[in-house]
């Protein structure tokens, strides 16, 4: 009996040696490891507070080891990534969130769980390791603003634009007008406003925005292309006939359906900008001078819109907002306000060059696709391109 006592107290030090051993091996994998580490509590009601943190997880959040046992991941997570967070599971679980430093910044760091037990029937406790993904990240974002944004404005291009109008095609209300319906115009708001500003002018309804201005009188000052603003180093040009190029007078249209819904909701107004004269700039000029004006008109356009609403560019010198919550007041005061900052002269390389701005106002509708909007805007234009060259054959 005594020599079985003997060699199971000898095979339980050697146990107990390994144990040590092993558990002094997994302390300095833990504490010395060059990425973040993590022991957490699971279940109870400490579930997932911090009880063990690396050197290296302290450093990354700038947060000494005892204030970090005050916290859980959920504590540290960004506000926006506190979803993502919950939905990672424990045991083989993965995430890429931000965690919030010290000193208010976040780092994005990517997550991967194993549960560790101290016994077969012990407690269980959450492993999580955190590594820096910050540098990857950065890039992939920078990436993702390369795809969705335009090189030279800097401004959402087509593909993001589409994108955001599909994303809230869907919360506004269904269509008043059709585009069959508006293609008459009926003498509404859509054709009065929309020659006046296409024209360079200002309807009696757009005036009334401006107290002081008698209807007719450009509330902006002189006209874009009066003598006050010619000189020997400013140049001005008058708006080119139809055909003149790629970059005539394509203005796109979306039919208003009233602006304001019958319950007293407004829409998403969807006002589409065509730069006139732009292509003389580039004729006489040069690219770089038309580079120069297209940043200059995307700055100020982005400058005269609320936080949240959107300014893209279309295409060439084509540019989209998006503005929700406008009915069809708000809307035309916007498309002046936006003309009336675009048409002052730009100064490129020592001289002066302007610009004119037409504008056309649409709302966007539920049930019908981005493609279907866009499409809609320009027949539109070409409806209005072709009744103002019958009336200018009458006039002739």
């Amino acid at each position: 009996f005594r020599s079985n006592m003997q060699r199971a107290l000898v095979r339980l030090e050697r146990e107990q040696q390994a144990l040590r051993a092993s558990e002094e091996s997994f302390r300095q994998a833990f504490e010395y490891a060059p990425s973040g580490m993590a022991i957490a509590e699971m279940g109870g009601d400490q579930h997932g507070r911090l009880l063990r943190t690396n050197d290296a997880l302290c450093r990354l959040l700038g947060r000494p080891a005892a204030a970090m046992r005050r916290y859980s991941f959920a504590d540290l997570v960004h506000p926006e990534d506190i979803g993502t967070l919950l939905r990672t599971s424990a045991e083989g679980g993965r995430a890429e969130l931000r965690l919030g430093r010290r000193d208010g910044t976040y780092v994005w760091v990517s997550l991967r769980n194993s549960v560790v037990a101290d016994a077969a029937d012990g407690p269980r406790f959450l492993l999580t390791h955190v590594e820096d993904i910050e540098e990857r990240k950065r890039h992939e974002l920078q990436l993702a603003h390369r795809a969705s944004h335009d090189a030279l404005t800097g401004l959402p291009n087509s593909a993001e634009l589409r994108s955001r109008l599909s994303a809230r095609l869907c919360e506004r209300p269904a269509a008043h007008v059709s585009v069959d319906q508006a293609a008459g115009y009926g003498g509404g708001y859509a054709s009065g406003a929309y020659d006046s500003v296409r024209d360079g002018g200002y309807a009696p309804d757009l005036v009334a925005a401006y107290p002081g201005h008698d209807a007719g009188q450009d509330p902006g000052g002189p006209g874009p292309y009066e003598s006050p603003y010619e000189h020997e180093h400013e140049h001005g040009f008058g708006f080119e006939p139809a055909g003149a190029g790629p970059y005539d007078h394509h203005v796109h249209m979306v039919a208003p359906s009233g602006g304001e819904m019958d319950d007293g909701t407004k829409g998403l107004a969807v006002l589409f900008c065509d730069l006139d004269g732009f292509k003389s700039i580039n004729d006489r000029f040069g690219h770089h001078t038309g580079d120069a004006v297209l940043i200059e008109v995307a700055r100020r356009l982005t400058t005269g819109v609320r936080d949240g609403d959107t300014v893209a560019r279309l295409g060439g010198d084509e540019f989209v907002v998006l503005a929700d919550g406008l009915g069809a007041a708000d809307a035309a005061d916007l498309a002046v306000r936006l003309r009336n900052a675009i048409i002052p002269p730009i100064r490129v390389d020592g001289r002066a060059v302007r610009v004119g701005a037409s504008f056309g106002i649409g709302w966007a509708e539920c049930g019908m696709t981005v493609e279907e909007v866009l499409n809609s805007a320009d027949q539109r234009m070409y409806v209005e391109k072709r009744s103002r060259a019958k009336v200018h054959r009458r006039a002739g």
